[in-house]
């Protein structure tokens, strides 16, 4: 890959941030306005497409709570953004049961929040692996641990993906060699 290419992704990928939880509205979002959101903000990473019939179908299953008037709240918002980005690594059991768990130990907020700084930290260093991989500092737990892991995957995912795209890219502009 040119190295100017390079370049660009892994600046994307460092001034990339999620809102944390206390950005996200606290009124009630529609559906469409859920999906438009939660786009705009994993769209950068090329993952965490969701469309109205897939958070449907998150209700149906019980991953999330039913909307409320048709509005989802900020902690379904903050669990969508989750699933969103982690649904391509777990199954949609495993995504329940994974929520399920984050419940039982911290609320929606600390839990989000602590999941948009680690996947941040991880993209930064998987985009740039020039130093040692800095550490978010927490009490251990295996709840994080467990999330540490996703986050990396997810990051790993997002690395190779873009890597084989934009040398794909390169490859298809590059005139041919006789």
């Amino acid at each position: 890959m040119k190295e100017e290419t390079f370049d660009a992704l892994r600046k994307s990928m460092q001034d990339f941030h999620l809102p944390r939880y206390e950005q996200i509205p606290s009124i009630g979002l529609y559906l469409e306005q859920v999906t438009k959101f939660i786009s705009e903000y994993t769209e950068p990473l090329g993952e965490g497409t969701l469309t109205g019939s897939m958070v449907s179908n998150y209700v149906k299953k019980g991953i999330i709570n039913s909307p409320v008037k048709k509005q989802y709240s900020r902690d379904q918002l903050a669990h969508l953004m989750f699933i969103a980005l982690a649904k391509s690594i777990l199954s949609l059991d495993d995504l329940q049961k994974f929520i399920r768990i984050q419940q039982r130990s911290y609320s929606v907020g600390i839990a989000y929040d602590y999941f948009c700084q680690e996947l941040e930290t991880a993209l930064g260093f998987v985009f740039d692996p020039s130093g040692d991989p800095p550490r978010v500092k927490h009490a251990g737990g295996d709840e994080k641990t467990i999330l540490r892991n996703i986050v990396i995957t997810i990051a790993h995912k997002i690395y190779l993906e873009k890597y084989i795209s934009a040398v794909s890219a390169e490859l298809e502009s590059a005139p041919e060699k006789a």
